[in-house]
C-alpha cells in the first residue's frame, strides 16, 4: 500500500513536469509567456488534484493485484 505523502509527491513531481511542458506550449500557442505561464497553472492546479485523487482511488481498488 502506498502512503498519502508518496502519492502527493508523485503528484507534484509529475506536476512539476506539467508545468514545464505546458508553459512552452502555452507560450508557442499564444506566442505570451503570461497567457502562456497562466494557462500552464490553472492546468497544474487541476491536473495535480485530479492525480492525486485518481492514485488514492486506484490504491483502494484491490482488483489486479498480487499479495
Amino acid at each position: 500500500m502506498e502512503t498519502r505523502r508518496r502519492s502527493v509527491v508523485k503528484a507534484v513531481v509529475w506536476s512539476l513536469i506539467g508545468l514545464v511542458t505546458m508553459s512552452l506550449v502555452g507560450l508557442v500557442a499564444t506566442g505570451s509567456a503570461a497567457l502562456g505561464g497562466t494557462m500552464a497553472l490553472l492546468n497544474t492546479a487541476v491536473g495535480l488534484v485530479m492525480y492525486v485523487l485518481y492514485e488514492r482511488i486506484w490504491m483502494a481498488i484491490p482488483w489486479g493485484r498480487h499479495v
